[in-house]
């Protein structure tokens, strides 16, 4: 099977549709899949469901698809520097779903497991417990979170071979390995494309019978809050 594509557009052919649900790793700016993000607002799809931790920055990352309008709901824990994503929301231009991070990154996890559902004491007595089940483990409250999937997970890695092994580069990790495992369909971009056989098998953060699609991408790689010591005086 061929997995490796020549660009995002090709790698995404076929598997977009309007109010599927996409998951987008990164963590803020950090790890995005920059290409796949770019050819999904070209694509001119809409009314999507987004699970990322957070959505961009405006006019950078996932913001370019909501300032076009093309997200309908996010799955997130994180609203970060994005005015855009403030302002849609509390206009009620915008769905969002809040989990508290932990929860965000095991629930994912947990969907790529084929686990449905688990328990868990992080948002007891606050709003994010409303509406869930409630149940007693040693004599502690937890209520019962869901596993996320999606029918599409776009990731950025570092390293990738022509089998979807793939190595990510230190907090570039982040969401991105949980994703991978649990889209229905996984396409990932990467820096670099090595032969078959390069990559360490003990190094290997995502195996490849988690990717189907391929691509070597180009990236800005923005930075988000840029934070320099002043120079001292010569």
């Amino acid at each position: 099977m061929k997995k490796v594509y020549p660009d995002a557009d090709a790698a995404l052919d076929g598997l977009l549709f309007d109010g599927m649900t996409i998951m987008a790793g990164g963590f803020g700016l950090c790890g995005i899949p920059e290409n796949a993000i770019d050819a999904i607002l070209k694509s001119g799809v809409k009314d999507l469901t987004i699970i990322s931790n957070n959505c961009g920055v405006d006019g950078f990352g996932l913001g370019k698809l909501l300032d076009a309008k093309r997200i309908k709901k996010m799955v997130s824990s994180y609203v970060g520097e994005n005015r855009e994503f403030e302002r849609q929301f509390l206009s009620g231009e915008l769905e969002l779903e809040f989990n508290p991070q932990g929860t965000l990154a095991e629930r994912i996890r947990a969907g790529g497991a084929g686990i449905p559902g688990f328990y868990v004491k992080t948002g007891v007595g606050t709003v994010i417990a409303e509406g869930k089940d409630h149940r007693e483990f040693n004599g502690e409250t937890y209520i019962m979170e869901t596993g996320l999937t999606a029918d599409l997970s776009i990731v950025k890695a570092w390293k990738g071979d022509p089998q979807g092994n793939l190595i990510y580069r230190k907090t570039a990790r982040n969401f991105n390995p949980m994703m991978a495992s649990a889209g229905k369909v996984t396409v990932a971009e990467v820096e670099e494309i090595v032969d078959l056989g390069a990559l360490d098998p003990d190094c290997i953060h995502t195996p490849g019978i988690f990717v189907q699609r391929l691509i070597k991408g180009r990236f800005e790689k923005r930075i988000e809050q840029r934070t320099t010591r002043k120079r001292e005086a010569a």
